[in-house]
């Protein structure tokens, strides 16, 4: 959908036209607006209690259906397979809940909801998006404005299709250069998280671009937008362009690129920083805080347990493929546990076909199916009291992959593959 014609005159950021276009005028950063959703998406952890939000809003009311079916996404993948009993119920809620009111659902078996919405083509610049999980922010590597909400805020957007929101303004990140050889946008997005600090855009608009924003693909975006929550953003987008419609045109049958989804020339923003990649070294984050981050080569030769390859930060096809081919056909080193998890069903055919499976498992690694598992200490993969992980994922709090007293660092794919190899952190450049 095009713009708004109104206040036409005032520049405004790409996130300032997606709320006026949700909430039917014109609007600036620190309106208080309520704005129509175009996509509400909930999984199985936050799901059921979204559910029974749902049903005591709609108490008093004869019919008892959601805004619009058509609108809403349920996915399975925090606890699948069922690890619990309580698991169980929950899956089995959330089904008659799907069947009852018409809700899409992806079951079990299809992925990580993340990699799920965008590659099943449910996420389009322009668009608004809520979802019960904090990492919704994804989805702004397709210009959308996609944020994540609370259970209960998400019984309203069933019962409603609306929601208030408070306009954010917008920080941007202003990115040139070339990442040199062995270096991703990983590092590039654990670097600015670490310049500007756990609260740095605290409840703003994360908005990434420059010339090395616009030569990353679409994965490599995702890997960006979804750990602009990790600098405290509302939202992490990136402007839509023709990389945005190569890979929409995949999955959506007579798309039209808007050009229009960008943010204006004089847009105000609350804040610019600009960055020279050219010389960036692999970073990684230290325990227990994602901001806490150092160059590869100030933590190098530490000593680990267990290594996490996947997640909805880094589990795409591209990602688990430069873990391999860094490998090459040596084995993971002794003591150290490879775990690997493709972030979709999709992806993981993609590396079945291409052979990185039987490659993975021949060198000593576990491959599972696409589920959030090792990501949230979940139902398989946890490290125990005084173990060491490095992980591909988004977090690294204190217990966030296990017990409290493990410790866990936070890398790339290239990274990880080359620790994986020696049993400790190891700079990629140098295998």
């Amino acid at each position: 959908m095009t713009g708004m014609s109104a206040n036409e005159n005032r520049p405004m950021t790409v996130s300032e036209k997606i709320f006026s276009k949700a909430s039917g005028s014109p609007v600036k950063a620190g309106d208080f607006v309520l704005a129509n959703i175009d996509l509400a998406m909930t999984h199985d952890i936050t799901g059921p209690l979204a559910v029974k939000g749902f049903y005591e809003i709609m108490k008093d009311r004869e019919e008892k259906k959601v805004w619009d079916p058509t609108k809403i996404v349920i996915v399975f993948d925090h606890q699948v397979p069922a690890d619990s009993i309580n698991a169980t119920a929950n899956h089995i809620m959330l089904r008659e809940f799907a069947e009852e009111q018409g809700i899409l659902n992806y079951d079990v078996y299809e992925g990580v909801c993340h990699q799920v919405l965008p590659e099943k083509g449910h996420v389009l610049p322009g668009d608004l998006i809520v979802g019960s999980d904090s990492h919704t922010c994804a989805y702004g590597a397709l210009g959308a404005f996609s944020t994540g909400i609370g259970s209960t805020d998400m019984a309203a957007v069933f019962a409603t299709g609306k929601l208030w929101f408070r306009v954010p303004e917008t920080f941007r990140f202003e990115v040139e250069g070339s990442l040199p050889e062995r270096v991703y946008s990983k590092d590039l997005i654990l670097h600015l998280i670490g310049d500007v600090g756990v609260e740095g855009v605290r409840y703003m608009a994360a908005e990434f671009g420059g010339s090395t924003i616009r030569s990353l693909s679409i994965p490599e975006r995702m890997t960006m937008s979804n750990m602009a929550i990790e600098m405290g953003g509302k939202a992490g987008i990136i402007e839509a362009d023709e990389v945005t419609a190569d890979y929409l045109k995949e999955r959506i049958l007579y798309y039209e690129f808007d050009p229009y989804w960008k943010s204006d020339e004089g847009a105000e923003y609350v804040g610019v920083r600009h960055y020279d990649v050219s010389d960036l070294e692999p970073q990684v984050a230290c325990p227990h805080n994602v901001d806490n981050v150092k160059p590869v080569t100030e933590v190098e030769g530490t000593k680990l347990d267990q290594i996490f390859v996947g997640s909805c930060t880094n589990g795409r096809f591209e990602d688990i493929k430069i873990m391999a081919d860094i490998m090459g056909d040596e084995p993971v080193a002794k003591g150290v546990r490879l775990i690997v998890v493709p972030a979709s069903r999709t992806e993981y055919i993609k590396l079945l076909k291409a052979g990185y499976i039987e490659k993975l498992i021949n060198a000593g690694a576990i491959v599972e199916f696409p589920c959030c598992g090792p990501c949230m200490g979940g139902s398989f993969g946890l490290l125990g009291a005084g173990e060491v992980g490095l992980a591909t994922s988004n977090r690294n709090f204190k217990g966030r992959e296990g017990s409290p007293e493990s410790f866990v660092y936070l890398s790339s794919p290239a990274t990880a593959g080359a620790s994986a190899l020696t049993g400790e952190i190891t700079d990629p450049r140098k295998v």
